[in-house]
């Protein structure tokens, strides 16, 4: 069978599995099975049909059933296991992905080794290292390569396991409770548990990234909080058949030990800001790395003159606050504070940094930095290890990915300047640093829960937009995100404190529809409980209003003035709404609230004339823009306004006074047709067909600028100009 066949029909029968139409879906299961090779698979499914068809007897008949809905449901689960089991097996023999290559690998292997196996071999790598150092560098490297083949044949293994038996299981939590299995083993190991789970769903894989969760070391608990929302994430619907997990996450959500709400809506929010990394990148490629190009000269003057200049040191010079009034300054500051907030600034710079061999194992891109790895060792060399370039690849700035590729870029430089980066510093200024190293403050900024998921997120992130084999994976981050919109998880994140920091991230970043849905949720819920809350009503009311959505967000501002009444801010958003959605007399009602507070407010003055203008009330229009124009100087707006309400009220000098003042200093194509209508209705024709010439230039063809022309027909017609002048006015133009 063709992979695309097999893939369709496997969509097709989720799909009436996920409308529940059981009958329809057991017996196209039954077709799809034709070909499948495990046989055991088959007897499944007749028993699954058996119970089915004798459920719907009983229900024919009337037989009292009270176990009917849960028997229903366990056979609807059922039925998709063997479908995602009959699927792989099918791939297995038709797919050229690595995935299924692996897995006919795996079968032709005899015997394969046992995860407990493995694990053992694990579990003596940090005795046995030891020991081989007192014995011979041939010895160091057996252990070492012994060590990193069992990482890679349990990393494979339990990816494309794709259902985990009894054995498995009780394996995997053995691995979970080892005293002596290495954390990043064990890290290791949670990745391949999330991987597995992403390809296909397996409630024992779930279940144990749950107890994962609850590991003492912070760095298994935080790859098993991922991998807990990717599962959540990819399998919203399919989460719900197993009343097992709705229990256990009640459970953990009420356990007051842990604070999984909290660490969930953090995971959350750092997803989301993982998806914002191509914005990123974008930004530094075309316009930061150009204008630090652009100003590699500056820089360097500066640099020198501050190297120079100790006798004059506390002399004002401009240059050393260049970059604070620069374009380039302001992008570094908001490149600071992306960092700060833990956005992934670095993918630009290491993107092509991951071609080294060590990528090409899938399982590397997931293994946490190890200064003891062979191929570090092998770049590094083992003297090096104390080295200032081994502190910075211990710090928290980069992600375990690109630490590698730091490591690995070292071998394309010759060895005399690696030897001299390298011995930059005195042996006390070493000493001093990596004593800082060590210490407490930074050893827990690296270890905090925070920066750890961050990091993880962004190796994640580069395994899924730069590995090899990216093409054959899943990437969770192209996906719309709403873990708070999962029935699982929607008791656990909607809660105004927590799924109000996501609301703030969706409006920070300007993704209006999605702060408007969150905020949407976060109102009802206030309503409902009768919370005093009036800030979300206003941010709500805000993102409805950027999204032009401006009945929905006057409703918005509405409910927000009864918790904040006659709010300033509030009142200027009303009247915003009501002018753009044409309700020019409740627009005036809360501009006026606006200007009893702020009466100078030169930008509520002239909407207000606008308003004003729009009812056809030019007189009292007039009065705003006049103020406007004593208060500003050069007031384009205010001309223009007190300029087109001259001219339809007949103060013609007035109107021609006022567009002569725009035209001679910043005029657009609008002026000099109103211009044009002023000196028509003043008698001056020559003037007029001149700045309706003038006019029409700025039109691509004639076509255009009369249809411009007649949206002002009314106004002509009112001031005295004969409806049969019109055409041959335009003919002399």
């Amino acid at each position: 069978m063709k992979e695309q066949f097999i893939n369709e029909q496997y969509n097709a029968i989720r799909n009436l599995l996920k409308q529940k139409r059981l009958k329809e879906a057991l017996t196209q299961l039954e077709s799809y099975l034709w070909q499948c090779p495990d046989w055991s698979l088959h007897s499944r499914l007749e028993q699954i049909q058996t119970s089915y068809n004798y459920m719907l007897q009983y229900m024919q008949k009337g037989t009292p059933d009270p176990d009917r809905q849960h028997l229903y449901l366990q056979l609807l689960v059922q039925s998709i296991d063997i479908a995602d089991q009959a699927r792989l097996l099918l791939l297995d023999e038709s797919s050229s992905s690595y995935y299924h290559e692996y897995r006919r690998k795996k079968k032709e292997e005899n015997p394969a080794y046992s995860l407990s196996m493995l694990m053992h071999t694990l579990e003596s790598f940090t005795d046995d290292l030891a020991i081989s150092r007192f014995e011979s560098e041939e010895k160091q490297e057996e252990v070492l390569k012994r060590h990193e083949d069992a990482q890679k044949q349990m990393f494979l293994q339990t990816w494309t396991n794709s259902h985990w038996s009894t054995q498995d299981e009780a394996d995997a939590k053995a691995m979970l409770a080892s005293k002596i299995l290495p954390v990043n083993d064990l890290c290791l190991f949670t990745s391949a548990v999330t991987l597995g789970m992403l390809t296909c769903f397996d409630l024992r894989k779930l279940m144990w990234l749950m107890d994962a969760y609850y590991h003492s070391s912070v760095f298994i608990n935080q790859r098993a909080l991922v991998g807990l929302a990717f599962a959540f994430h990819a399998y919203p619907e399919r989460v719900k058949l197993y009343p097992e997990i709705g229990q256990r996450m009640t459970l953990i959500d009420d356990d007051e030990s842990i604070t999984f709400a909290e660490d969930l809506t953090r995971i959350y929010k750092q997803l989301l800001l993982c998806q914002e990394t191509e914005k990123i990148n974008k930004k530094m490629q075309e316009e930061i790395i150009p204008e630090m190009l652009k100003n590699v000269p500056n820089i360097r003057d500066m640099k020198l003159g501050f190297e120079d200049s100790d006798e004059e040191k506390d002399d004002s010079n401009p240059d050393w606050n260049m970059l604070e009034n620069t374009k380039l300054g302001e992008q570094i500051r908001e490149m600071g504070e992306l960092q700060l907030e833990g956005a992934d600034v670095y993918m630009s710079s290491f993107a092509a940094l991951k071609t080294y061999p060590f990528f090409s194992d899938i399982h590397n891109w997931f293994l946490p930095f190890d200064n003891q790895h062979s191929s570090v060792i092998h770049t590094l060399g083992k003297e090096k290890l104390g080295s200032i370039l081994d502190i910075i690849l211990q710090s928290p700035m980069f992600c375990n990915s690109d630490k590698y590729s730091i490591a690995f870029t070292l071998t394309r430089i010759p060895q005399m300047q690696r030897d001299m980066m390298m011995g930059q510093l005195s042996e006390q200024q070493m000493d001093e640093l990596a004593e800082q190293t060590k210490s407490s403050n930074l050893k827990g900024h690296s270890e905090q829960p925070t920066n750890v998921s961050n990091q993880y997120l962004h190796d994640l992130y580069r395994f899924f937009k730069l590995n090899t084999h990216r093409r054959e994976f899943r990437d969770i981050f192209k996906e719309k995100i709403e873990l708070h919109k999962i029935d699982s998880l929607r008791e656990i994140l909607l809660h105004l404190d927590l799924m109000g920091s996501i609301a703030d991230f969706f409006l920070q970043k300007e993704h209006w529809a999605e702060a408007s849905d969150v905020f949407l949720e976060l109102t009802q819920l206030i309503k409902e409980e009768e919370l005093d809350f009036g800030e979300e009503f206003q941010k709500l009311g805000y993102a409805l209003q950027k999204q032009k959505r401006y009945p929905e967000a006057i409703a918005a501002y509405i409910d927000a003035d009864i918790f904040i009444p006659d709010n300033l801010w509030t009142n200027s958003h009303l009247a915003t709404c009501y002018r753009m959605s044409h309700q020019f007399e409740k627009a005036l009602e809360y501009y006026k609230k606006v200007e009893d507070v702020e009466p100078e407010n030169r930008t509520i003055l002239f909407f207000q004339g606008s308003c004003l203008m729009q009812l056809h009330r030019y007189e009292e229009a007039l009065k705003y823009f006049f103020k406007l124009d004593y208060m500003e100087t050069n007031s384009m707006k205010a001309w223009r306004g007190i300029a087109w309400c001259s001219f339809v009220c007949n103060k013609r000098e007035q109107a021609a006074r006022h567009y002569e003042k725009i035209i001679a200093y910043k005029p657009v194509q609008m002026d000099f047709l109103n211009a044009g209508h002023v000196a028509w209705t003043s008698g001056e024709m020559e003037k007029a067909v001149m700045l309706y010439t003038k006019a029409k230039n700025f039109s691509s063809n004639k076509d255009e600028f009369i249809e411009l022309f007649y949206k002002d027909k009314k106004d002509l017609l009112q001031q005295g100009i004969a409806e049969a002048d019109i055409p041959l006015m335009l003919d002399l133009v």
